[in-house]
This record gives structure tokens, sequence and C-alpha cells, in this order.
């Protein structure tokens, strides 16, 4: 074998293992985040459908209180939001560890112009319609009741809500974005194909508000994909998703009572 032969030998089997290590990482940590929420979220989905009620008689609270003591029930929300961060740090650690800063998915310093109105469009963009979608396919019974809070009148519910919705955020745009598609383009995945599997990832783990919540995360999810790929900013997602988190939360604890529609 002749030397440069040897070369394309070694590289051929350097690239075949570095998209092996690929495959076998993003296995993992879609196993221990958002992946294994979709499955979750499937099954309930499921449960949903077989139970006598449907889907259209369940009620899910998405910001659930954990205890009856305030403070123990703080620290339970803490630990959500803390979790939901670790994922976000795995993700972006992984990206770190490869050559890929946060700089390089759009994570460098916020400007007003470029990240902070391009971010309030998209919440108008997905928000307003969202929230019409969910109306319209709760009152065609595909989707279950969603009770945005349920916690207590503490005085901390707001700034806990404010931060669970900064979580969630994050969490899901730097892994659901921006390092599914970085990791799926290394292994050779066409933009649309990579957009794709992303949409329908975060679909997936939306399954648990019905087939309405599930098709209108993936449209999201098609909308900030491509966002993301045209622009390489990320700051928009992150600040639109928690924008209209934190809109349906603090709304439905303010209007809460006040509103006679509201469950």
């Amino acid at each position: 074998m002749s030397a440069e032969s040897k070369g394309e030998w070694a590289e051929s089997v350097s690239g075949d293992r570095e998209r092996f290590a690929i495959k076998v990482e993003v296995a993992i940590v879609l196993s221990i985040t958002f992946g294994l929420s979709g499955l979750n979220a499937a099954l309930s989905l499921i449960d949903s459908a077989l139970s006598p009620e449907g889907v259209g008689g369940r009620t899910v609270a998405l910001n659930a209180s954990r205890s009856t003591a305030s403070l123990l029930d703080l620290l339970f929300q803490l630990l959500g939001v803390l979790r939901l961060t670790g994922w976000a740090a795995l993700g972006l650690y992984l990206l770190w560890r490869s050559g890929i800063g946060p700089r390089l998915i759009g994570l460098a310093r916020i400007g007003v112009r470029r990240d902070v109105l391009p971010g309030l469009a998209l919440a108008a963009v997905i928000g307003v319609p969202g929230l019409a979608l969910y109306l319209i396919a709760h009152c065609m019974g595909v989707s279950v009741t969603i009770v945005p809070s349920s916690l207590g009148d503490h005085w901390w519910r707001l700034p806990a809500l404010i931060l669970s919705a900064c979580a969630n955020s994050v969490a899901e745009e730097v892994l659901v974005v921006a390092y599914l598609i970085t990791r799926l383009r290394r292994l050779g995945w066409s933009e649309n194909s990579s957009l794709f599997a992303s949409a329908l990832l975060r679909g997936s783990y939306h399954l648990y508000q019905g087939v309405g919540g599930g098709l209108g995360n993936l449209v999201m999810g098609l909308i900030f994909g491509r966002f993301w790929q045209r622009t390489n900013r990320l700051w928009p997602l992150v600040l639109a998703h928690a924008t209209i988190d934190a809109v349906a939360y603090i709304g439905y604890t303010l209007l809460r009572g006040h509103v006679s529609w509201l469950p």
C-alpha cells in the first residue's frame, strides 16, 4: 500500500470513528433530555386517548406546585430550573469540546437590532397564532386543558415563573436547535433533513398537550430552526421562547379568576 493510500485509509477510519462517536453522543444526550421527554409525552398522549374522557378531558399543569410548604415548593421549582440549565450547559460544553464555542452558534453579546427586536417579532409571530391554534384544538377535543401555573400565591411565584420560562427557553433552543442541528450537519445531514429532525423532536415532547400542541410546536421548530440556519443567531430564539412562556405563565396567573374561560 502506497503512502498516499495509507493516508487516505487512516483519514477514512478517523472519519468513521468521529461519526460513530457523534452518533453515540447525540443518542446519550437525547436519552437523558428531550428525547426521553418525547417518549414520555407520546405515552401520555396515548394514555389520554384511551381514557374515558379522551384527550380533551385531561388537564395538565405546566408549573405545578410540588409541596404544601412554601419553602419546599420554592426549592422544587428551583431544582427544575437547575435541571434545565444543566441540560443547556451540557450541550454547550459538548460543542465547546469539539471546537464550537458559544459565539459560533450565535450566543455572542446581545444586540438590540440583531437579537432583541427579531426575538420580539418571532414571539409575536409564534405566540399569537399558537394561542389561536390551542383554542381551536381544545374546542375540537384534540388538546388537553393547559394550566400554565398552579403555584400557590407565594411571594416568589412570579420570579419562579420567569426563571422557569428562561430555563425552558435556553435548554430547548441550545439543545434542540444549535446542538442537534450542528451535530447532524457534522454527520452529513442536509439542512432540510436536520431542520425537520429538530422540529420533529420539539413537537414530540409537547405531545402531552395533545395533537394540537405537538403540531403547533412542530411548526414553531421549523420556523425557529430555519431562522437559526440562515442567521446563525441563537439569542432571538431564546428571547422569543422566553417571552412566549413568560407571557403565558404570568398572564394566566394574573387573569385567573377574572376571566371566565380560564380553568
